[in-house]
């Protein structure tokens, strides 16, 4: 931190309204000095040497452009970059941030790393999609670069529907028109596993059992447990509807849980959630989403044994007093 720092907070740069009221409620049980900044609405010098907070706990969401935010996304990285060069610690910060807003990229640490994952090509044009898809085993999605709680997702069950898409001009690449041409993977028992990390490490992970209709799994709208007992979701919209998926705690093998912590960090993840299943067509764990804006499981207590708020508040209480992150490496 610069030397005439005289930043005492730390701040939350975010800009989705509920999700993270259980963060805000910790912080304020300890009265631990923070602010919030809103992304979509903010300016920054970049000549200036001081900022009036210790530490910036970067929650900006790649589907913010869905709530009126677009501008607070590609802005994020510029911020993001100019806090960093003021030695200000920053989690999930500007290498993170560009991980969750591209899934190209997430699936360049995934090929580094010789993990499994999706069979997939990547397209800037709609006249590239029939080409792209022609060596992939149908049904495919075509999966928006930035999308975001399940968001820019279309499945097709054949060519033919595909290619009436494009002729049609029905296809949406995207806000950066770069898009996921992406064989669909049928989860095996219609399970999908998210596992959590922190400062680089595993958190928990859960089991999602859903219907398989739906491309969102956020984990804070799930809704009960996989025995049936009702959860409190009290990080979403309070008119949310109810989702239907069900949840419960897990421990993955020991490699997995290596494999997700190479992941986020390589990745630079701070605080993150990465998700995989079991191919049902030939029995392979394959990776398929890496995110940066990681919502915890609601009611988490009574999933995984304990509150992942205290956890994360302990992290973000250290890291400003140390005034650097410590990730693993």
């Amino acid at each position: 931190m610069n030397s005439e720092q005289t930043a005492v907070s730390i701040a939350i740069y975010h800009e989705h309204p509920d999700w993270f009221r259980p963060l805000f409620l910790e912080l304020e049980r300890r009265g631990v000095d923070y602010v919030r900044i809103d992304p979509r609405k903010h300016s920054f010098d970049p000549s200036e040497s001081v900022v009036p907070f210790s530490l910036l706990f970067n929650r900006m969401s790649p589907s913010a452009y869905l709530r009126d935010g677009v501008q607070g996304m590609f802005y994020t990285h510029a911020y993001l970059a100019h806090l960093e060069r003021l030695g200000i610690p920053v989690i999930n910060g500007a290498k993170a941030f560009a991980v969750e807003t591209s899934k190209a990229r997430q699936l360049t640490i995934l090929e580094s790393l010789g993990l499994d994952y999706p069979k997939t090509r990547i397209v800037n044009h709609s006249s590239q999609i029939a080409q792209a898809a022609s060596g992939l085993r149908f049904p495919i999605v075509v999966k928006a670069n930035i999308g975001g709680s399940g968001a820019g997702i279309v499945k097709y069950d054949s060519p033919e529907s595909l290619a009436a898409d494009i002729a049609d001009s029905k296809i949406n690449l995207g806000i950066d028109h770069t898009a996921l041409i992406q064989e669909f993977t049928p989860a095996r028992g219609q399970t999908i596993t998210r596992v959590e990390t922190l400062g680089g490490k595993f958190l928990y992970a859960i089991q999602i059992h859903t219907s398989g209709d739906s491309f969102n799994l956020c984990p804070a709208d799930i809704c009960q447990r996989a025995d049936g007992v009702a959860l409190q979701r009290s990080a979403c919209p309070i008119d949310a509807p109810k989702s239907g998926m069900r949840v419960n705690g897990y421990t993955p093998p020991q490699d997995v849980i290596k494999a997700c912590e190479a992941i986020v960090q390589s990745a630079g993840i701070d605080v993150g959630g990465i998700e995989y299943m079991i191919d049902d067509r030939d029995g392979r764990l394959v990776y398929y989403d890496v995110n940066a804006l990681s919502n915890f499981v609601a009611d988490a207590t009574q999933v995984v044994g304990f509150d992942p708020f205290a956890r994360l508040v302990d992290f973000l209480e250290a890291t400003s007093v140390s005034g650097s992150l410590c990730r693993e490496r």
